[in-house]
């Protein structure tokens, strides 16, 4: 099969962009779909974040941001990732409404191209369940890589999974490289192999941490890494 820009190796035609739709929809007909309250990994990554010394920190897969603000409340200035201009815009107007605007700054972007920021340019990088999403195998090595790359030496990365423990891991439509699709939402599960690969080369793993969120619940890895002191490449 020849691969078609945005789906990656392994993966049909049309998943990506099917779930970029998906998501937009979700956000418009939800709008703050997860509440107000930080997620409990985005609480851990900021206590962390806060420990390492951090000033900058990247959050990928920012969604509507309840995380986001919760950083910037922290001091951090923040930059917020999204394939959904739906959810960034929410995140902004509500930035606007509690004085935050000015600690962070909001990216339309699609983590299956490469990042649009500098070498070592953040201190910290958080994603609560964007690595898990409808990426292939290869692009979510290629996606570790470049937050290696902007990460400053010593830096933190901070990201949650569902796992291949998860009740929903071969249920509903499968679509290969252990991406099911339930509910209309594509989840790729980690199994813990994955985890200590995207670890091997250029960090150091410090935590993987299980824990359950949600009503089913879901079963996820909290992972965190550091970046090497002497370089971040």
């Amino acid at each position: 099969m020849t691969d078609t820009p945005g789906t990656g190796p392994g993966l049909e035609p049309g998943l990506a962009e099917a779930q970029r739709a998906h998501w937009q929809r979700t956000y418009t007909a939800n709008p703050g779909m997860y509440g107000e309250r930080p997620s409990a990994p985005a609480e851990y990554a900021a206590e962390v974040f806060t420990a390492a010394g951090a000033r900058d920190v990247l959050e990928l897969g920012a969604g509507h941001g309840r995380d986001t603000l919760h950083f910037a409340r922290a001091g951090f200035r923040v930059v917020a990732a999204d394939f959904s201009p739906t959810g960034l815009e929410q995140l902004r107007s509500t930035a606007a409404e509690q004085g935050l605007a000015d600690r962070l700054s909001v990216l339309t972007h699609d983590v299956r191209d490469p990042l649009p920021l500098p070498d070592a340019s953040a201190d910290g990088v958080f994603a609560h369940m964007l690595l898990c999403m409808a990426l292939s195998t290869e692009e979510i090595e290629a996606l570790v890589a470049e937050v290696r790359r902007v990460l400053r030496p010593g830096g933190t990365f901070v990201y949650t999974v569902r796992h291949t423990g998860d009740a929903h891991y071969g249920a509903g439509s499968g679509h290969g490289d252990d991406i099911w699709e339930h509910g209309g939402f594509a989840v790729h599960f980690f199994p813990r192999e994955l985890v200590d690969s995207l670890a091997a080369e250029g960090w150091s793993l410090t935590e993987v941490h299980p824990f359950e969120e949600g009503d089913l619940p879901r079963r996820l890895w909290r992972v965190t890494q550091q970046t090497s002191r002497e370089t971040s490449r």
